[in-house]
């Protein structure tokens, strides 16, 4: 079996050790005897979403995130196709944000992306600090760190995860990210999936799933990592 990857603007979208998402992704798959193919972009490159299996898109300072929204504004269309078809998709931060219908800066009103129906709002308060989510992805609990000054609404969409600990979308409804058919949008840096291999695998199962028609991962000794799971959980929730 094999996957291709495709990281869409790394040099841009690069904030938080998001490229750690990446590695992780790579490991997991490469220590299952899944072959990987990574296809790095950048503004110059043609997309062509048809021939990816799972999509990274990273945040990015305000600047680089405008630049970005706007070369993917030009082929949203291809990008909605891949989205419809049960592409899978992690968009983190900023590009969490340009998912939606538009997102506020410093600067005024970007137009999103529009694939899925939610926008963010600036405010002039930071969310800065650690996160933890109960999610309906898994039993166990989902950590990370936000950093963001927008305030996101989901709508009727499902969210990521329930905020145990940390602000989350918007701290007023207790919700953090947004699952949207096989995508999934979070503010959770750290990198997130180092800190949450159940799912990063979450993310390759479906990818296979789509591919092949099944999937069927064989179980990695991850003691280590569900240890700092847990040990954060019980600082932060208790």
């Amino acid at each position: 079996m094999n996957i291709t990857i495709g990281h869409l603007y790394p040099d841009l979208l690069n904030l938080y050790g998001d490229r750690g998402n990446i590695q992780c992704l790579l490991k997991r798959c490469l220590w299952r005897g899944v072959k990987v193919e990574l296809k790095e972009f950048d503004l110059s490159d043609h997309i062509d979403f048809a021939s990816l299996d799972l999509v990274l898109l990273g945040g990015g300072a305000e600047g680089e995130q405008q630049q970005v929204c706007r070369q993917l504004y030009g082929i949203r269309q291809e990008f909605r196709d891949y989205i419809d078809d049960q592409g899978v998709v992690l968009a983190l931060c900023g590009g969490y944000q340009m998912m939606g219908h538009y997102y506020d800066t410093g600067n005024g009103r970007t137009p999103g992306l529009g694939l899925i129906d939610l926008y963010t709002e600036e405010r002039a308060q930071r969310s800065i600090g650690n996160v933890v989510l109960e999610s309906p992805l898994h039993s166990m609990p989902i950590v990370g760190f936000e950093n963001h000054g927008g305030r996101t609404y989901i709508g009727d969409n499902q969210p990521f995860g329930r905020v145990l600990c940390g602000k989350g979308n918007n701290g007023e409804d207790g919700t953090e990210g947004v699952i949207y058919k096989n995508v999934i949008g979070t503010y959770l840096h750290g990198p997130l999936l180092p800190k949450n291999p159940h799912i990063c695998d979450y993310l390759i199962a479906n990818a296979l799933e789509r591919k092949y028609g099944h999937a069927h991962l064989q179980p990695l000794d991850d003691q280590r990592e569900i240890a700092a799971n847990k040990y954060l959980y019980q600082r932060f929730v208790g």
